[in-house]
């Protein structure tokens, strides 16, 4: 169990059955009576924000998350599946949870998937992603346009900027945490 003392920013919490992040934190003690800890929070399923302010001494109970190494499997409606490489259980994960990263994930990829009391909410991905252009524009050589670079759509629907000479068919490395391109595959 966790006090109000012990509220911090990045402190995972359960409120109300499901886990929150603690994003903003500040500590006032007014001259008279108890000690405030106003908390911003953010619900690590739906993504919603709360401000909530404590006294001191009440309690909280840790959220009880694990990190566990798993294998994505496929893609179904818009559902996301994932299997342990230990025990071959398998968790769906719905599209609105993956967010963003749903573009960078790649059949087979190993990733650490977030649990809140067995369900999957969250994922993390490796910094660095290899994903094939599917789509984007030819380069003329000697456009002097002053563009530096392009729209291209990859392999997996994700649409970023790219530099004028990269063509269909390359294999191209991804910042995950950025979603910039970083450079392209050699061989």
């Amino acid at each position: 169990m966790y006090t109000s003392a012990d509220l911090r920013k990045g402190l995972k919490i359960t409120l109300d059955n499901e886990p929150y992040l603690i994003t903003s934190f500040d500590f006032t003690k007014p001259g008279k009576g108890q000690a405030l800890y106003r908390t911003k929070m953010k619900n690590m399923i739906t993504g919603s924000t709360l401000d909530r302010t404590y006294r001191s001494g009440e309690t909280f109970e840790p959220a009880s998350l694990e990190d566990r190494v798993m294998t994505y499997l496929y893609k179904e409606d818009t559902h996301y599946t994932f299997m342990d490489s230990q025990t071959f259980e398998q968790v769906s994960m719905d599209e609105s949870a993956l967010g963003e990263s749903k573009f960078f994930l790649i059949d087979n990829m190993q990733v650490d998937v977030l649990l809140f009391r067995e369900k999957a909410i969250g994922v993390n991905l490796p910094n660095f992603v290899n994903l094939r252009v599917a789509n984007t524009e030819p380069w003329a050589k000697g456009d002097t346009s002053g563009s530096d670079s392009k729209p291209a759509t990859t392999e997996t629907g994700y649409v970023l900027r790219v530099p004028p000479f990269i063509e269909e068919g390359e294999l191209i490395v991804i910042d995950t945490r950025t979603g910039e391109y970083s450079t392209r595959v050699k061989g």
